[in-house]
């Protein structure tokens, strides 16, 4: 019940922000998607990117190696007002790419005030 309050937030902040997702020509971080929209595809990685003893599922882990093709798409998400509303910890979230053993994960990327590491 509390990751489909999560999974609630995540899409009533997505939503109401504005009306909407805002137009992007091709010029954000995650190309013509918009980043909140990205964000919402980590929901699987709420409870990993809240606590760092948690446990990373096979789902989340598919989403951060599909994501992390574009790291800065990535670094947005991680960073984005979405995860924020959903009481996601950038300094947590930032070590999903390595708890999920992802081989070709941007090692170093600077996002924000962190590093991934």
């Amino acid at each position: 019940m509390k990751y489909l309050c999560l999974f609630g937030l995540v899409v009533v902040v997505m939503c109401g922000a504005g009306g909407g997702f805002q137009k992007v020509d091709g010029a954000g971080e995650c190309g013509s998607v918009p980043v909140e929209r990205e964000a919402f595809k980590l929901a699987p990685c709420a409870p990993a990117a809240q606590d760092d003893k948690a446990a990373v599922s096979d789902k989340c882990c598919l989403q951060v190696k599909s994501i992390g093709q574009n790291p800065s798409c990535l670094c947005a998400v991680m960073l984005s007002d979405a995860a924020k509303s959903a009481g996601i910890k950038p300094e947590i979230a930032m070590t999903i790419p390595k708890r999920c053993n992802l081989a070709d994960r941007p090692v170093g990327l600077k996002c924000g005030a962190y590093t991934l590491p």
